[in-house]
């Protein structure tokens, strides 16, 4: 008779695999790293087998067919099967190669003290309140404002962003109740009308975007002659939304979680300012702010437990890779001055994360700057995990900084 874990099912997980799936994904890896569902996919937990997936240029990221299947015909479907992270090349080549103009070492010059400004504005705010929700207050404002800036989004409409991220996101979770997939399409629809207007505003106003703004250069630019049509414009910026707002609102709520959860920690680097930059892979490593990731194998994949043949669904688990004690000595415990530290947070292969250093900078100055400005923060109340699997943060992180 099978035992609970042999009958672990990703496509039937339950709110404690959310709470704390380590338990879970620790048996996986040692028992069972290519895991069978019930609806024939595998889910990788070893750090080599997902390492060598995301290296492989074999493995398909096109949804079409399962998002076809998962979906149907509706807004939710056209933004995740138009946007950059769910196609291969070529397209995935034009557009990546686009929105990467907003990622140069000049533009991200521009940022660094367009950051460091929305920082201290927010932490002057923070000491006002003294009691706060550290993710209403704070984390979640932070990418608000510099997704704002790249897309040229008016201020009135910002207050909305973070619910539009997790209602489009949230629709990527192994198992999806209808009520969430409308919350999805209608935020795909509301946002991608305000996108539709902004976009027609810049076409016919191109001498009116600020320095560092990124939506003039996917409107204009070109590669290979090909420009975005306005449907990937759109859901171009969309993505540009969700990869840079959720993830980043997250990695500073499970950063500050984790420091909570580890006291040693820190006051190591309240002691030590310095260690934010291996303290800011570390949070990455031990929390990834993206638990799992697909993958259909356009070949047969030769992985740790056999072959793959082609045609089979992958869910690679970050979250089980960068614990894995064949690559990290120690997994479960917090080391900020951990060196090597060869986490895939931001995954690997064509489709690492285009703003990962953007994101490491923000996380640089945001958590280092909190932590060095209020040497008393401590946790005012129990904290609310986002009830989602594919993505870990922090609905409620409720803090004291007096």
């Amino acid at each position: 008779m099978l035992t609970e874990m042999e009958r672990f099912d990703l496509n039937s997980i339950d709110a404690a695999f959310i709470e704390n799936p380590h338990p879970t994904l620790h048996w996986l890896r040692e028992h069972s790293p290519v895991h069978r569902n019930a609806d024939g996919s595998v889910y990788l937990t070893r750090h080599a087998d997902v390492l060598k997936v995301y290296q492989s240029r074999d493995m398909l990221s096109d949804k079409q067919e399962e998002f076809g299947k998962k979906f149907g015909r509706c807004p939710l479907y056209t933004h995740h099967t138009t946007s950059l992270i769910f196609n291969d090349p070529p397209y995935h080549t034009v557009v990546r190669k686009l929105i990467s103009g907003a990622f140069t070492p000049r533009k991200l010059a521009i940022f660094e003290p367009l950051i460091d400004g929305i920082v201290d504005r927010l932490l002057d705010h923070v000491e006002d309140l003294g009691e706060l929700d550290l993710i209403d207050d704070f984390a979640k404002t932070l990418p608000t404002e510099i997704i704002s800036f790249m897309l040229g989004i008016p201020e009135e409409y910002r207050s909305r962003l973070r619910g539009y991220s997790l209602a489009i996101l949230g629709a990527l979770d192994p198992v999806v109740p209808q009520d969430r997939l409308d919350e999805g399409n209608k935020a795909v629809e509301e946002f991608g009308e305000i996108l539709n207007d902004l976009i027609d505003h810049r076409r016919k106003n191109p001498d009116g975007a600020h320095e560092g703004e990124v939506l003039e250069a996917l409107i204009f630019g070109e590669h290979d002659g090909r420009r975005l049509t306005q449907e990937e414009l759109v859901q171009n910026c969309i993505f540009l939304l969700n990869a840079g707002h959720e993830t980043t609102t997250s990695f500073v709520g499970n950063s500050i979680g984790l420091l909570f959860d580890n006291p040693d920690q820190h006051r190591m680097l309240q002691d030590d300012p310095e260690l934010i930059t291996s303290a800011v892979e570390e949070f990455l490593r031990v929390e990834s702010p993206l638990q799992i990731g697909n993958r259909l194998a356009g070949e047969d994949i030769e992985l740790s437990t056999g072959t793959l043949p082609k045609g089979t669904y992958i869910h690679t688990s970050i979250a089980a890779a960068n614990r894995d004690p064949a690559v990290f000595e120690d997994p479960d415990r917090m080391d900020i001055t951990r060196k090597p530290n060869k986490h895939i947070a931001f995954i690997t292969g064509i489709h690492v994360c285009l703003g990962a250093t953007l994101a490491r900078v923000e996380g640089r100055i945001a958590i280092g700057k909190l932590v060095k400005r209020f040497p008393n923060l401590r946790p005012n109340g129990p904290r609310t995990r986002v009830p989602l699997a594919r993505f870990r943060g922090y609905a409620s992180l409720p803090v004291r900084v007096d």
